[in-house]
């Protein structure tokens, strides 16, 4: 099972359900950082230091990111699904297809 860490707009349900999946999933809710300003650069910082993969739908400035410097613990970026439970499963098949996330940006798209 992955060790998750959600950012600040990313559905809770979701991370409900991963949780019945077996993943460990942090929020920045519960990490009391919710509501002030986080940059992006802090929050992958924030997951390197804690061993975590980021769960994000900032696809735009997480790719940027990435491609500015992939020395990071992985990042999920998911298009929105309004199918909470879909998007969830979706996003445990990849993370069940993987090994390790150091470095990689993995996708997950919403289903046609």
């Amino acid at each position: 099972m992955a060790n998750f860490y959600s950012n600040e707009n990313f559905p809770i349900p979701i991370v409900l359900e991963l949780r019945k999946f077996g993943h460990d999933v942090l929020t920045i809710q519960e990490t009391g950082k919710s509501g002030i300003t986080f940059p992006d650069e802090e929050v992958l910082s924030y997951c390197i230091s804690q061993k975590r993969i980021l769960l994000t739908l900032n696809r735009r400035d997480f790719i940027r990111l990435h491609n500015k410097d992939s020395n990071h613990t992985g990042i999920f970026i998911c298009t929105f699904d309004l199918n909470f439970t879909a998007l969830a499963e979706r996003i445990d098949k990849a993370a069940n297809e993987n090994t390790t996330f150091n470095g990689k940006l993995i996708r997950i798209n919403k289903s046609n």
